[in-house]
C-alpha cells in the first residue's frame, strides 16, 4: 500500500475459498479440467458452425458468438483462479484487477443481450415464419450483435471506472476468488453510494430488459406452439426452444441470485459458490446444451465425424 492523497492499493490478494489451503490440490484438479473441457467446447462449437453449411442462419449465428463471449469471460477469471492455487501469494496488480473486472464484467453482460437476441430469433422463426428471412437478415443479426457488444462495454467501463476511482484503504484482502465489483467496493475508505447506484441500475437494467425480452418472446412463441394442431409439429416447434430455455434459465437464475439478493456475512461462501456456477460451469454447460439438445448440431457433429474418421 502507498500513501498519495489517501491510501491507495498498488495490488489486491484474492484470498479465494475457505479451505483453500488445504485442499488446493483437489480444487486445481477440478477447476482444470472444468476449464480445458469449457475450452475444447466453445472452440468446438465455434469451428462447427463456421465449418458446416448447414449452420449458417441467424440462431447459429447467435450461438457462435455465445460460445465466443462464453470463452471470453470464463478466461477472464479462471487463469488467475488456478494459478492462486498453487501461487500461495495469490495477488493480483491494482491493474491486472481492473482488467479483469473489465472483461469480465463486459462479456458476461454481452452474454444477457445475445441471449436475448437468440430468443427474438426464435419468436421469429415460430411466428413469423415466412417472414424469417427477411425479418432476421445478417443486416439486423449483425446490428443486434452489435448492440450487445456495446450494452456489454458500456456497464463493464462504467462500472470499473466508477470502481477504480475510490481511494481503498480499509485492506487490500479481496473476500473472492476474482476481482468482482461488489467485495472490491467493500474495501474502500471513500463514499460508495454512487457505485453501489450505479452497480443497481445497470444490472437492474440488463436483468429487467433482457429478462422482458425472453419472457415476452417466449410468452408469444408459447400461444403459437398451442395453436398448432399436430403433435408432432408442437414437438418439433419445441424443440427448436428447448436447449436456449435450457440455458437462460441456468443463466438468469444464477446471475439474478449474485447481484440481487442482500448481501450477509455468512452468504459471502455462497456467493463464491454462485460466481463459480456462472463464470465457470455455465460456459462449460452451454455447449453440452446446445449440442446434446439440438438436433442440427449433432447431426453437424455426425457429418464432421464422418468425414474425420
Amino acid at each position: 500500500m502507498e500513501q498519495n492523497n489517501g491510501t491507495t492499493a498498488t495490488e489486491f490478494i484474492l484470498l479465494g475459498f475457505a479451505g483453500q489451503h488445504k485442499y488446493w490440490r483437489v480444487l486445481f484438479i477440478v477447476f482444470l479440467v472444468i476449464y480445458l473441457v469449457t475450452l475444447v467446447g466453445n472452440i468446438g462449437m465455434i469451428l462447427l458452425i463456421k465449418i458446416d453449411s448447414s449452420l449458417h442462419t441467424p440462431m447459429y449465428f447467435f450461438l457462435q458468438n455465445l460460445a465466443f463471449v462464453d470463452l471470453c469471460y470464463t478466461s477472464a477469471i479462471t487463469p488467475k483462479m488456478l494459478q492462486n492455487f498453487v501461487d500461495t501469494g495469490q495477488s493480483i496488480s491494482f491493474i491486472g484487477c481492473m482488467v479483469q473486472l473489465l472483461v469480465y464484467g463486459a462479456f458476461a453482460t454481452s452474454d444477457c443481450y445475445i441471449l436475448a437476441a437468440m430468443a427474438v430469433d426464435r419468436y421469429v422463426a415460430i411466428c413469423n415464419p415466412l417472414r424469417y428471412g427477411t425479418v432476421m437478415s445478417q443486416r439486423v443479426c449483425s446490428q443486434l450483435l452489435t448492440g450487445s457488444y456495446f450494452m456489454g462495454f458500456l456497464n463493464a467501463s462504467v462500472n470499473t471506472s466508477f470502481t477504480f476511482s475510490l481511494n481503498f484503504c480499509k485492506s487490500n484482502k479481496i473476500n473472492h476468488f476474482f476481482c468482482d465489483a461488489p467485495p472490491i467496493l467493500a474495501l474502500s475508505c471513500s463514499s460508495i453510494y454512487l457505485n453501489i447506484m450505479l452497480l443497481t441500475v445497470f444490472v437492474g437494467f440488463n436483468l429487467t430488459f433482457t429478462v422482458s425480452v425472453v419472457i415476452f418472446s417466449y410468452m408469444f412463441i408459447l400461444i403459437s406452439i398451442l395453436k398448432i394442431s399436430s403433435a408432432t409439429g408442437r414437438k418439433k416447434a419445441f424443440s427448436t426452444c428447448a436447449s436456449h430455455l435450457t440455458a437462460v434459465t441456468i443463466f438468469y437464475g444464477t446471475l439474478s441470485y449474485m447481484y440481487l439478493h442482500h448481501r450477509t456475512i455468512e452468504s459471502q461462501e455462497q456467493e463464491k459458490m454462485a460466481s463459480v456456477f456462472y463464470g465457470i460451469m455455465i460456459p462449460m454447460l452451454n455447449p453440452l446444451i446446445y449440442s446434446l439438445r439440438n438436433h442440427d448440431v449433432r447431426e453437424a457433429l455426425k457429418g464432421v465425424g464422418k468425414k474425420c474418421f
